[in-house]
């Protein structure tokens, strides 16, 4: 319990100013290389300061994966997310 493999983080920052959020960013970062981190996040810019990969589900299936700048510019991504 005290030192997990992996952590899992449903929504982290939901409901924080951007000081806790950019604080609660450099602690995920922190655990780089001693723990596996899995967060499911709506906030864009927190995925952005944290996220090495990204995966896009859409419907229950993976639309993308990938570094968060192929992601975010991936026609799918965009058309399902944005309603291009």
């Amino acid at each position: 319990m005290q030192d997990p493999k992996l952590l899992l983080l449903d929504e982290p920052v939901a409901g924080m100013t951007d000081y806790e959020t950019g604080r609660t960013a450099d602690l995920v970062q922190s655990l780089a290389g001693k723990h596996s981190v899995v967060v499911v996040e709506h906030d864009m810019q927190f995925v952005t300061a944290i996220a090495r990969t990204v995966t896009v589900l859409h419907e229950g299936k993976v639309l993308a994966e990938g570094p968060m700048d192929r992601v975010r510019t991936d026609d799918r991504v965009v058309e399902v997310y944005l309603g291009r």
